[in-house]
């Protein structure tokens, strides 16, 4: 079990992908990766999120071994060129997070996670760290299934759900981290209100994530379609997540996000 203590984790998104809604292609190459893992936990990150394939709405998907072929050079890289890193890989192949754990990785991040049961086992017998995300469909599919009578009521019921799945088969509530999935078959209303009602996930007891850096539901706001110019945005977010309970910041610009979260934890620890 992680002792979060009274400090915001900041949790810096390295993709090495070609296709990722604001930096694809910047880091697939292992050289590149492992230079920005060196700036970001310079600037403060507490966790390094390697993703191997796209995840935002309308993406194309990879199997297993495409997605493996995409991730393990960076992996191995960043893992030799700084071995004190704490590591989370963003996957929800059971046997990508299988062998990752076995390269080395500390966390899997699993934005299936309330969907589909089958990276259960592997967290279970790893004992690691485990991001539990609310979505619904596939990336193609996610934009036509936003449809709630209730989104924070109803992403709490679906992550206790699938934790309750988790915990009955092997996995401890104390490896459990839950993050309601902005951006993730929600419209920016229903973020929104999840935002707004997030102290409703943090009373049932898990650590929660937020991952809203520079998706669209901020650039629908701002009206700013340019992903990399939605950081003030994104700090907004990061203040109300603070403000309600969350411990963990997902975010692509870490410096300037580990400065919002301290000022935060300031204010509202």
């Amino acid at each position: 079990m992680i002792a979060w203590g009274c400090r915001t984790w900041v949790m810096g998104v390295i993709n090495v992908t070609p296709d990722s809604f604001s930096d694809g292609g910047r880091f697939d190459r292992p050289e590149a990766a492992v230079r920005q893992a060196a700036r970001m936990l310079a600037a403060g990150a507490d966790v390094l999120d390697l993703g191997g394939q796209s995840t935002r709405p309308g993406a194309l998907e990879l199997d297993a071994e495409q997605e493996w072929q995409r991730l393990a050079p960076g992996l191995y890289a960043i893992r030799q060129a700084h071995p004190q890193a704490l590591l989370s890989i963003d996957t929800f192949h059971p046997a990508v997070a299988e062998r990752a754990l076995a390269a080395g990785a500390h966390w899997i991040n699993n934005v299936r996670g309330v969907a589909d049961p089958g990276m259960v086992p592997v967290v279970a017998a790893s004992g690691c760290p485990y991001v539990l995300m609310h979505s619904r469909g596939s990336s193609q599919a996610m934009d036509g299934l936003a449809t709630y009578d209730n989104v924070t009521l109803e992403v709490r019921d679906a992550l206790l759900e699938a934790t309750d799945q988790a915990l009955a088969a092997g996995v401890a509530a104390g490896q459990v981290i839950w993050d309601p999935g902005l951006g993730f078959a929600k419209t920016t209303a229903q973020n929104l209100e999840l935002l707004r009602q997030l102290d409703l996930l943090v009373a049932e007891g898990y650590p929660v994530l937020i991952g809203a850096s520079r998706k669209r539901f901020i650039g629908d706001v701002l009206d700013e379609p340019r992903p990399r110019a939605r950081l003030w945005g994104t700090a907004a977010v990061g203040g109300q997540a603070i403000a309600k309970g969350a411990r963990i910041l997902r975010v692509h610009d870490v410096g300037p996000m580990v400065q919002t979260a301290r000022m935060a934890d300031a204010l509202w620890r």
